[in-house]
């Protein structure tokens, strides 16, 4: 499993501005979403921001969450840091339940069919709200297998670095 030291999980990103006194606007991609906060340290990422950051606090607000963060005291400091994703080390987060899996430890497997036809590695995941899907990437080429274990997924293997999934090579 991919979690060796330094690896990154995203967990949320900053939206948006809440009142003049530097709280954030959060969007977290956490089960249950205020579980966030219990992941420290934060590592907030844009484009010319890198911020490592403890001892953030925050609350659930309406549909969506607000947070204060050390050192930042007023809405100009808190408006640098929108757009900001929000990643974790991967080994802060709970072992997953069998049968479930990180994204982000499948990222970079191995994908074979089960004639043993190389499709290529995992690039990333996303979600249709029907199911997850792997984007597998060989060269140019990207293909679309829906992670549905089962049908489609027939073994995930971390010790071998492989996925083996019934698909077609050629769709």
């Amino acid at each position: 499993m991919s979690t060796e030291p330094g690896r990154r999980v995203r967990v949320g990103r900053i939206v948006g501005l809440h009142g003049v006194q530097g709280q954030v606007k959060l969007e977290s991609w956490t089960e249950p979403r205020l579980q966030i906060f219990r992941y420290q340290p934060w590592l907030l990422t844009a484009p010319g921001v890198e911020r490592e950051m403890s001892g953030i606090r925050g609350n659930a607000q309406g549909k969506g969450m607000v947070a204060s963060l050390p050192g930042i005291e007023d809405r100009d400091q808190a408006a640098t840091l929108v757009g900001c994703e929000i990643t974790v080390s991967r080994d802060l987060l709970p072992p997953p339940a069998p049968g479930e899996f990180y994204w982000v430890d499948l990222e970079g497997l191995e994908v074979v069919t089960t004639e043993s036809v190389l499709l290529g590695r995992v690039s990333h995941l996303f979600s249709t709200g029907a199911n997850d899907v792997m984007v597998v990437k060989d060269g140019e080429r990207e293909r679309l297998v829906p992670f549905v274990q089962g049908p489609y997924v027939q073994s995930v293997d971390f010790d071998a670095g492989r996925i083996v999934v019934d698909w077609d090579p050629e769709f």
